[in-house]
């Protein structure tokens, strides 16, 4: 048997076990370790020295814990909950206020924390308990929260996007400009579907009542001013300075992650076990990643010094499709793993698979990358296995499972029209980049 047959096979006994249940990180290690060894010996040992120190010389990886804490300071400490607040009530008057405030405030919370688990959660928690009380449509309702916060995916900081940045070997920043555009898209495309439904038909989303409004527009632009001017003015002066390449993403997550800390402990309501919890939440999270990142590396490395990496890509390469109907092909493959799978596994495994067949039609990385982010971030809100279904479903248990994929599956169809816009006009996602 060949090297490169054995290095598939190894990577079918990867996905086979992680399917099982298997903690990815180790399978990871366990297989390359494993094919390594009976390939090349004991040198495969060496290898894993020399992978493992080149992960940890990675100094925008360092930035991952940074956005990390901050994204946990902000649902720990209730400024979140104010914007929410603020925004729901200073939109009052409106049909489908509680769909824009859930939108509005997953689009900061994403800018802010470039985290999604957390934010559908958090979402859920704010504003189900509030829709169902002003008798907002279940559907529409789910459908919001789970796709507005699936959006950290995407908006940067996100998690996904520092790590995708080493694996691609582009700078982290560009793809940060990238995402830009493309995340206000989505977010915009959602909100605009939301409001011509609820003008459409006012009982999906009717005014809230007098008794849920605030007693004086003074008591909305406090909760504003307290809790979404501070948030937006680190943002902006976070992301302002990464795109600006002033700072570097671990520079300006950590000015960051300090001015957030200074926030919270301002808006009083921080205490330290709240703060402890944060800690650990982060510490949790961010070991998780870093270990994922070290044992892919690894276990690319392995693949790729098999040979298997190349025998598939000049296999599909030899198909002769053309370069947009295989970047299609990709991007469904892709949207097909995201089902079962997270974000981590695919783009520490199956993108550095692919992309060599990228780089040998000569399609733009920075596009491509982009496109692989917004597929991803669709593959959330994708039935039967739709993580975002389940974290909703956890905090607002009075909502059916079917409801949600229901709603759900509105916006995944939205999403991939995002995805059709970007990738007929690749400008949405190279613009900024180029304006750098």
């Amino acid at each position: 048997m060949s090297n490169e047959i054995f290095g598939l096979l190894a990577l079918v006994a990867l996905f086979g076990i992680i399917f099982i249940g298997f903690p990815i990180a180790f399978t990871l290690g366990a297989v390359a370790l494993g094919a390594g060894f009976i390939a090349y010996g004991p040198m495969v040992f060496d290898l894993a020295v020399l992978q493992t120190f080149s992960v940890m010389k990675d100094t925008v990886l360092a930035s991952i814990p940074f956005f990390l804490f901050m994204g946990f300071l902000l649902e720990q400490s209730g400024l979140m909950e104010r914007m929410f607040t603020g925004i729901q009530q200073l939109l009052a008057g409106l049909r489908g206020s509680l769909y824009l405030a859930v939108l509005i405030t997953a689009t900061i919370f994403a800018a802010a924390t470039g985290i999604v688990g957390s934010a559908v959660t958090l979402l859920g928690v704010m504003a189900g308990p509030a829709m169902i009380k002003s008798g907002y449509d279940t559907r529409l309702s789910a459908g919001a929260i789970a796709a507005g916060g699936t959006l950290g995916i995407l908006i940067p900081p996100s998690v996904m996007l520092i790590v995708m940045g080493p694996v691609v070997g582009v700078p982290a920043t560009d793809l940060f400009a990238a995402a830009v555009i493309p995340g206000l898209l989505l977010s915009t495309i959602f909100t605009i579907w939301c409001l011509v439904r609820c003008w459409l038909n006012p009982a999906l989303g009717p005014a809230l009542p007098p008794e849920m409004r605030a007693s004086s527009m003074a008591a909305v632009v406090r909760d504003l001013v307290i809790g979404v001017v501070p948030v937006i003015v680190v943002i902006i002066a976070t992301l302002g300075v990464i795109l600006m390449g002033i700072a570097t993403p671990t520079d300006a997550g950590a000015v960051g992650c300090a001015a957030v800390f200074i926030l919270t402990l301002l808006s009083r309501r921080m205490t330290m076990a709240k703060i402890r919890r944060s800690a650990y939440q982060t510490l949790e999270v961010s070991s998780m990643i870093l270990m994922l990142v070290t044992a892919s590396n690894l276990f690319g490395a392995v693949f790729s010094r098999l040979g298997s990496a190349e025998y598939l890509a000049s296999l599909l390469t030899s198909l002769a499709l053309p370069p947009t109907l295989m970047l299609i092909v990709i991007l469904g493959l892709i949207f097909i793993l995201g089902w079962p799978l997270e974000w981590v596994p695919i783009v520490l495994i199956v993108v550095p698979i692919v992309l060599p067949i990228v780089q040998a039609l000569n399609i733009d990385l920075i596009w491509f990358c982009t496109l692989v982010a917004m597929t991803l971030q669709t593959a959330w809100l994708s039935p039967p296995v739709a993580l975002s279904a389940y974290f909703l479903k956890g905090v607002v248990p009075q909502w059916e499972l079917k409801d949600i994929y229901a709603g759900m599956v509105q916006f995944m169809v939205l999403q991939l029209v995002g995805v059709g816009l970007v990738l007929a006009f690749p400008q949405l996602a190279t613009w900024l980049v180029t304006r750098n």
